[in-house]
């Protein structure tokens, strides 16, 4: 087994139950989410959207997992994996799609057999930039 491979299995971010995380989130491995996140996140490796997280944010990785909610855009060079917990509302393009039975999905999935079609449609999908928060404004006309 190369050393690439052996790195994919080690966990290199949780973001836990309980836990909220609102900004983009840049991993070099293998992420796994079960709380709370909003902000984009881009992996260089595997994701896995637990049962319980709730996710607001489009999301790019080798394979992704989920089984939780994802509102946003899934692009997975490798493959996408639905659990029947999980809903997704959002565009997939993937190369590959496993979607169990149960499972929700509202919007385009593009599966691309060639190398061509996977470069147009994650291009198509480019990770979108979050708005700034806006810092309240006071007046004090007296």
């Amino acid at each position: 087994m190369s050393a690439n491979k052996r790195k994919d299995f080690s966990i290199n971010t949780i973001i836990g139950p309980d836990t909220s995380v609102y900004g983009d989130l840049e991993s070099g491995g293998f992420t796994r989410v079960d709380g709370n996140l909003r902000g984009n996140l881009t992996a260089r490796g595997r994701v896995v959207v637990g049962e319980k997280a709730r996710i607001k944010s489009d999301i790019s990785g080798t394979s992704i997992t989920i089984g939780g909610v994802v509102y946003g855009n899934v692009v997975a060079s490798e493959r996408v994996i639905i659990l029947s917990t999980g809903l997704v509302l959002g565009n997939i393009v993937t190369r590959r799609i496993q979607a169990d039975e149960g499972c929700l999905v509202h919007g385009r999935v593009t599966v691309c057999k060639t190398d061509e079609k996977w470069d147009q449609a994650a291009a198509e999908l480019q990770p979108r930039p979050q708005p700034e928060p806006v810092s309240p404004v006071i007046q004090d006309n007296g």
